[in-house]
């Protein structure tokens, strides 16, 4: 028998090397290695950047990447995954903000339920992971009857794709009875609210390196919650270590009715209630002026810059640059599904790039700068400093495009082709070491049948309201 002081032997852990890409993007420097020998992945980490024409020592498994580029997983740090189901909404097309919301929120309070949120989350995540993103932030705030466990679904729904989660626990407690904008039917009362946040905490709130759930709190906008709400929110977020979320300086009819309501910007509501401070990050942060920047970055605040959606609402510009040069972490979001109207988080590079050129330029804004926000940027705007880059020690969280479409031939520099050229959909994808996507489709997922059930739930509800 063995000595009660032998040593189990470690179990060995799977090696795999990504071998000799095009090109890599490791976010350690500030542009991309194009003679790397790849990366080596070891159980759920990177262990290896290889140098050109270096070979890695005992490998379990090779993937040539000789016509692949090879980024950090893509990081969504907003999203609103049950809007995937009224896309296109016929009543809510070409309208701004509030209107837009106006026309929406009667159709989501009447026809959300269990099933229909699990569908539209379940696509919505897919959809992501197929884009080549690894890490999602999802902000639910909409609690009809029957949807207390919408959070759960939600990490059920991670889980079955191998997908990294920041639970945003939303919440609304104005209604259009107390002047707030969403209908009675999809508010909860605040003692609800802050019940649920403590269950979501309690039970899913993971901080260790590595973490695949993770929660933060997320009070909708100033024109939806009491002030008593985000103050609540705020100091349970300090006590329980997790970060906060809110929609902010998304239009001008939201400084406006701060101004009314409060009789002061939105800024200065965020400081009046503790929100102030670098556990938070906003949805976004277009209308700040130079001053709120600077006192917004000397907190360390992240901003979610949300291309797509602010160009269909036309709800302005974000002004990136500004936010980044004063020390806000700056992330980036598909938001909603329908106001973008995709899930497409690699698109969403592409059209970061494109806008933050009208604004700033041709030479000021480059590939590498919005691939940063889709990586580093939103990691930080999560607080975590375990992903967003391919350097040794960080999680293996991956994303391998294939330049061998059409669309690609004849591209110079391999990786700002993935933007310039409109990259849509990754060919694989790592988490945490392990594959969750190849030849360009999830493990596991039945695609066909997703589309169809989801299908006929929308159809459903682009008849609920009339």
């Amino acid at each position: 028998m063995p000595s009660k002081l032998s040593k189990k032997i470690p179990e060995k852990m799977h090696r795999i090397w990504l071998k000799n890409p095009l090109a890599i993007l490791t976010g350690n420097s500030s542009s991309s290695d194009v003679s790397s020998g790849g990366v080596v992945v070891e159980g759920a980490t990177i262990v290896q950047v290889l140098s050109a024409g270096e070979r890695p020592d005992n490998i379990d498994e090779v993937v040539d990447c000789s016509s692949k580029v090879i980024i950090p997983g893509l990081i969504n740090t907003h999203h609103h995954m049950y809007q995937t189901l009224t896309r296109a909404h016929p009543d809510a097309i070409n309208k701004e903000l509030f209107d837009w919301l106006k026309a929406l929120y009667p159709i989501w309070g009447k026809a959300l339920n269990r099933k229909s949120f699990r569908l539209a989350t379940r696509l919505a995540l897919t959809e992501l992971l197929m884009s080549g993103c690894t890490t999602v932030s999802d902000h639910h705030y909409v609690f009809p009857e029957g949807m207390a466990d919408a959070m759960d679904i939600q990490v059920e729904e991670a889980q079955r794709l191998g997908m990294r989660i920041t639970l945003n626990r939303g919440s609304m407690d104005l209604s259009q009875k107390d002047g707030g904008l969403p209908p009675d039917s999809v508010v909860q009362t605040a003692d609800e609210i802050l019940k649920d946040c403590e269950r979501v905490i309690s039970k899913y709130h993971d901080l260790s390196q590595g973490s695949f759930v993770q929660v933060a709190l997320a009070p909708c906008s100033p024109f939806s919650v009491t002030t008593n709400l985000m103050r609540d929110s705020a100091q349970m977020a300090k006590q329980c270590n997790c970060r906060l979320h809110t929609h902010l300086g998304e239009t001008h009819d939201e400084n406006e009715y701060c101004i009314s309501k409060f009789g002061c910007r939105p800024v200065d509501y965020l400081e009046e209630n503790g929100w102030l401070t670098d556990r938070t990050w906003l949805a976004h942060g277009i209308h700040f002026t130079d001053d709120e920047i600077k006192r917004l970055g000397a907190n360390k605040v992240g901003v979610c810059h949300c291309p797509t959606s602010n160009m269909v609402l036309a709800s302005g510009m974000c002004k990136t640059k500004q936010l980044e040069a004063a020390g806000c972490p700056v992330g980036l979001g598909v938001d909603g599904s329908a106001s973008n109207d995709s899930s497409n988080l690699i698109e969403g590079v592409r059209h970061a790039l494109m806008i933050n050129r009208l604004q700033y330029g041709a030479a000021e804004i480059t590939h590498l700068d919005a691939f940063r926000w889709a990586t580093q940027g939103s990691a930080a705007c999560l607080g975590r400093d375990d992903i967003g880059k391919l350097i040794v020690g960080m999680q293996a969280d991956i994303a391998i495009y294939s330049l061998e479409e059409l669309r690609f031939s004849g591209a110079g520099d391999a990786l700002a082709a993935l933007v310039l050229c409109g990259a849509h959909k990754a060919e694989r994808v790592m988490i945490g070491g392990k594959w969750q996507m190849i030849d360009g489709l999830p493990l596991g997922v039945d695609i066909e049948k997703i589309r169809f059930e989801h299908g006929a739930i929308a159809r459903q509800l682009a008849g609920a309201v009339t």
